[in-house]
């Protein structure tokens, strides 16, 4: 099967074997591809990763993939309180659910002959782009925002990838590095522009469906850029048209309160982010002030009527000692998201069967 990559802006189609970042018009790419109804005959249950969904997603091919996974996904599910089941995706390679996604990009780099790529990211999408670049045989180079945990850092360089710290926001350091891949031609191995990575995030419902045998009522997810939320969103769409689920569940989206162009278009009933001046947060994971897909963000959130909610900051370490204490120790950005969910709970009331993601492991974290 060929795939082909369609503009959101002039709808070209581009096919997927292309080095190019985006349109030649500017806009973004999407993937051509619709999957093929869920059926649980189709899940490879030979294989314990994200790949044994493989069926479901956009691939290059049957055998690129295996000499690039590292066991991502398949994360347990467990109770943390009578009304919240944690999903620990830290329980991953890179310590970060962002290795769902890293492990299909990458595949899908090498699939089609990358030998070097750059990427820009606030510590934890770098971390797992090094590392499966590192395991396919890629050259990489990421580059961070200042303030990126130096803990961070140490992991990325571990794989032998470069690293270029950047003064300024997370949003400045997109910049930097995306003038790169324009003046130098690099591969932009990136996890907002390259939808690839979408395919990996979408098995964190596929897992969910097939370990619980349900969806929960309620699902808690992060939003920066919005990798995780654009999956969520993808394969809940994809069960809701096979029939595997009667029901789009209630996606409570969170920002971080000083980083939030997103609650504030919701706020505003916008359907273009808002113009915001990010400061400093210990949600460092999703202080994104320009999100790339914003209205794409924002066409869900509306689609879907996705309630946004956010994280205060003073309750943040509290919410971070609330869950160590219960065995879990978690990132700041990961402790954000159990903080959304106890101020929404403030906002709309109890809020009972709620899927939230422990999505970064706390050693990962300065303190």
């Amino acid at each position: 099967m060929t795939l082909y990559y369609v503009c959101t802006r002039c709808g070209k189609k581009t096919p997927v074997t292309t080095h190019a970042p985006h349109c030649e018009c500017g806009g973004l790419f999407e993937l051509d591809f619709k999957p093929q109804p869920w059926d649980v005959s189709l899940i490879d249950r030979s294989e314990w990763s994200i790949f044994r969904y493989r069926a479901f997603m956009a691939m290059d091919d049957d055998t690129t993939w295996r000499s690039v996974t590292m066991g991502e996904g398949m994360t347990p599910i467990i109770p943390f309180s009578e009304d919240v089941l944690f999903k620990m995706d830290y329980t991953m390679p890179t310590l970060s659910f962002k290795d769902r996604g890293a492990a299909t990009l990458v595949a899908h780099c090498k699939a089609i002959g990358v030998k070097n790529c750059v990427q820009d990211s606030s510590g934890n999408a770098g971390n797992s782009v090094a590392a499966y670049s590192a395991r396919a045989g890629i050259g990489c180079e990421i580059f961070v925002p200042e303030g990126t945990s130096p803990k961070k850092i140490t992991m990325i360089e571990s794989h032998g990838a470069k690293v270029n710290v950047v003064p300024g926001t997370r949003d400045h350091c997109a910049d930097v590095c995306r003038a790169k891949v324009k003046n130098e031609g690099a591969f932009y191995a990136n996890h907002v522009f390259n939808p690839f990575f979408y395919e990996g995030m979408k098995a964190y419902i596929y897992e969910t469906l097939e370990q619980l045998g349900r969806i929960p009522a309620n699902i808690v997810v992060p939003v920066g850029n919005g990798t995780l939320f654009i999956g969520v969103v993808k394969a809940l769409e994809h069960l809701i048209e096979s029939g595997a689920i009667e029901k789009f569940p209630n996606i409570i989206a969170l920002q971080s309160e000083l980083c939030d162009p997103l609650y504030q278009a919701r706020l505003n009933s916008s359907r273009h982010p808002a113009e915001v001046s990010p400061e400093p947060t210990m949600a460092e994971g999703i202080a994104i002030g320009r999100p790339m897909r914003g209205d794409e963000l924002l066409d869900m959130i509306y689609r879907h009527d996705i309630k946004v909610v956010t994280a205060p900051e003073d309750k943040i370490l509290q919410a971070r000692y609330e869950i160590a204490r219960r065995g879990i120790y978690c990132e700041h950005t990961t402790a954000a998201n159990y903080a959304a969910y106890k101020h929404y709970c403030e906002l709309y009331g109890p809020t009972p069967d709620t899927l939230i993601t422990m999505c970064g492991a706390g050693i990962k974290s300065d303190h």
